[in-house]
């Protein structure tokens, strides 16, 4: 059966995915409570470590992991509330990232995978995204990026031109005021320039804007349909309504895979729903998009060998496939492994009864 359309692309892609797998193993997983607004946060971040560590090495953690881990710690809080690292004894800290909400508790895993949910979450929250405060004289603007500093630009209008109508009086004031109004014009033409760059070659999914009413009106005009598409107008605590925009921008981004996934699933075509059908699906290298719920609290397990595929939920089909030692582990984080391995995105989903088991995969053909 024909798919209805191409399936959207705001996954996970299979490079970002794969790069939180190391290529050693076992791996040290850690997220930390990094308190970024108290006082003596460095010490408060060093002893919710302190209690961690000694947990960690009670389950057997080799020192040189946990020592791969501490200098992070005592800075970690200027970056966010979370410390994410994954590290491994041959290699040290493999991947070290902050979020900027505090995890529900400090927790660690230690074995063949890394806990990776947790940190695809995060940065699947993350989307590219511009504010831009404006003004008739010109306009700040500023781009925001997971991972990567923010880049800011000042656009200003020349000094020498009014930016400012007054009343000259006499025969001279229509004139003086139309320069004015060219004036802004030109800032606006500027300032719309420089954004329509910054959203053509950074991705950027949303654009804020605040400021004076008639620089905001011209800045719109000035600009393409395909940008002025992503334009959101915000009065008040902007930073607020950043956060509210981008949560906004990333659920509807989940809702569209889901709705695409039930659609392919309805017409019995390009959809794997349920554990059994993803696990099928994965080891044919069938999977475009990989559905996957990471409760941390999940204890559903699988089986993998050294390469990506095959997976199985039975190490007996592994063996009967030539994987002489078949590994454990959680069942998420081996399904991710199996999707970065043979090319496919991923979405972390909410608990949703859409998806059966909360694992299903929107496949590349039926």
């Amino acid at each position: 059966m024909e798919s209805a359309g191409p399936t959207p692309h705001v996954a996970l892609d299979a490079e970002t995915v794969a790069s939180l797998f190391p290529d050693t193993d076992p791996v040290a997983t850690v997220y930390l409570t990094t308190e970024a607004e108290v006082e003596n946060a460095t010490q408060r971040a060093e002893q919710h470590w302190k209690s961690l560590r000694g947990a960690m090495s009670d389950a057997g953690v080799p020192a040189s992991v946990l020592e791969a881990i501490d200098p992070w710690v005592p800075d970690a809080h200027r970056d966010g509330q979370t410390l994410a690292v994954i590290a491994t004894q041959a290699g040290g800290a493999h991947v070290v990232e902050s979020f900027p909400e505090p995890p529900v508790t400090d927790a660690f895993r230690w074995g063949p995978l890394p806990w990776a949910g947790p940190i695809l979450e995060e940065r699947q929250s993350t989307v590219p995204h511009v504010a831009v405060a404006i003004d008739r004289t010109g306009a700040d603007i500023v781009l925001f990026r997971r991972g990567r500093e923010d880049v800011t630009e000042e656009v200003r209008g020349d000094e020498g031109d009014p930016i400012r109508k007054v009343n000259p009086g006499g025969w001279s004031q229509r004139r003086y005021q139309q320069r004015a109004e060219n004036t802004w014009q030109e800032n606006a033409e500027n300032v719309a320039d420089e954004l329509v760059r910054l959203v053509d070659t950074s991705e950027v999914r949303l654009v804020v804007v605040t400021g004076d009413v008639r620089a905001v009106q011209m800045l719109r005009n000035a600009l393409p349909k395909h940008v002025d598409e992503l334009v959101h107008l915000v009065d008040g605590d902007v930073d607020e309504e950043i956060v509210r925009l981008v949560d906004t921008v990333v659920a509807h981004d989940t809702v569209v895979l889901l709705e695409k996934f039930k659609e392919e699933r309805g017409q019995a075509d390009r959809a794997a729903d349920g554990v059994r059908a993803t696990v099928s699906a994965l080891n044919q290298s069938q999977v475009g998009v990989l559905l996957v719920h990471a409760d941390p609290q999940d204890e559903r397990t699988a089986w993998f060998g050294p390469d990506p595929i095959p997976v199985s939920l039975d190490p007996s089909e592994l063996k009967d496939l030539g994987v002489d030692s078949p590994s454990e582990g959680p069942l998420v984080d081996v399904l991710l492994r199996a999707a970065a391995g043979t090319g496919a995105g991923v979405r972390i989903i909410p608990h949703t009864p859409t998806v059966t088991d909360t694992v299903g995969a929107i496949l590349r053909w039926s």
